[in-house]
C-alpha cells in the first residue's frame, strides 16, 4: 500500500508537471506580438474589418472610408503624398497597400524603419476581388472569415440582369470645373461599366483625359457616371452646365448617375453591391 501511495503521488507529481508545460505553451502563443496595422488601400481596410481584425488598424489613407468606422482613425493623406513623419509616429508593426502603389521612397524608408511593408496586387475584376479577400484575411489569420465575404460575393453577383440594350456610359472624374477628366479604355471604370452591362462612351484612348466640349459631343453618351464626390464639387446639375454635355443624349435627357468613390472604384468585397446598383441605374436609361 505504501509502495502503491508513493507511485500514485509520484504519478500525480508527473501529470502537474506535464501540464504546467503545456500552460507554459499557450502562455508563450499568447505572448505572441499583436500586429500594429497602417493601412493604405481603402480595399484593403474594408477587408480587415469585414473580418474582425480592426483592433490591430492604427491608420488609414484617404481613400479609407468605410466602414465608417474607419473615418476615426488617423488618416494619413493619400499614399503618393504621405509624410512618412506622420507614418512612423504611429510606430506600426506592418504596413499593408497595394503593389502598384508603393514609390521606392516609400519602400526605402521603411526598409530604414524596420518596418514590414506587405503588398497585394491590384484587383481589377471580381475574380481578383476574391482573391484579395482570400489574400488578405489569409494574412491576419483569418482565413475562415474570407469564406463567408467570397460566398456572399458569389450569391450577389448572381442578381445582376442582363440588359436588353447596353446604355453608352461616360465616366467624368471632377474636382471643380477646373479639373475634369473623362475614363478611356483599360481603366478601372471602363471594367465595371462593362461588368455591369454597359459600354464605355471612352473610346481610341486609354487612362484618362482632360473632357472637352468637342470629345464630349463626339462621344454622345446616354448617361455620365461620376463620384458622387466628384458631382457635388460642381455644384446642382453642374456637370449639364460643362460645354458640350448639353448637346449629348445625357445631357437632353438630364442622365446622371452618382455612386461612392471607393465602392465604385475599389474592387473591394463591396464590387458585386456596387455592380448591382450600377446595373439597376443603367436599366433606367435604356
Amino acid at each position: 500500500m505504501k509502495n502503491s501511495g508513493f507511485l500514485f503521488l509520484a504519478l500525480l507529481s508527473l501529470a502537474t508537471a506535464c501540464n504546467s508545460g503545456a500552460k507554459s505553451d499557450v502562455e508563450k502563443e499568447e505572448k505572441v506580438e499583436e500586429k500594429r496595422i497602417v493601412s493604405l488601400n481603402g480595399s484593403v481596410t474594408e477587408i480587415i474589418y469585414a473580418v474582425g481584425s480592426q483592433k490591430e488598424l492604427i491608420g488609414v489613407d484617404v481613400t479609407s472610408t468605410y466602414p465608417t468606422a474607419a473615418e476615426k482613425l488617423t488618416n494619413l493623406g493619400h499614399v503618393r503624398k504621405l509624410a512618412i513623419e506622420s507614418l512612423l509616429a504611429l510606430n506600426p508593426t506592418h504596413v499593408v497597400m497595394l503593389e502598384d502603389e508603393v514609390s521606392p521612397d516609400l519602400k526605402s524608408k521603411l526598409k530604414q524603419a524596420k518596418i514590414e511593408l506587405v503588398t497585394f496586387k491590384h484587383p481589377n475584376s471580381v475574380e481578383d476581388s476574391k482573391s484579395l479577400v482570400k489574400e488578405v484575411a489569409s494574412w491576419l489569420g483569418k482565413a475562415d472569415e474570407s469564406k463567408t465575404l467570397v460566398s456572399k460575393m458569389d450569391s450577389d453577383i448572381k442578381n445582376l440582369t442582363k440588359l436588353t440594350q447596353k446604355p453608352k456610359v461616360l465616366f467624368v472624374y471632377a474636382r471643380g470645373a477646373g479639373t475634369l477628366m473623362v475614363a478611356g479604355e483599360n481603366t478601372p471604370l471602363e471594367k465595371m461599366i462593362v461588368l455591369a452591362g454597359g459600354e464605355n462612351a471612352g473610346k481610341g484612348f486609354t487612362d484618362f483625359k482632360p473632357l472637352t466640349s468637342e470629345s464630349v459631343i463626339a462621344a454622345n453618351p446616354d448617361v455620365i457616371l461620376m463620384f458622387t464626390s466628384g458631382a457635388q464639387s460642381l455644384g446642382p446639375d453642374g456637370i449639364f452646365h460643362v460645354p458640350g454635355v448639353a448637346a449629348t443624349n445625357a445631357g437632353k435627357n438630364k442622365a446622371l448617375i452618382q455612386m461612392d468613390g471607393q465602392l465604385l472604384s475599389g474592387f473591394g468585397p463591396r464590387v458585386a453591391e456596387a455592380l448591382i446598383e450600377l446595373n439597376k441605374d443603367f436599366k433606367k436609361v435604356q
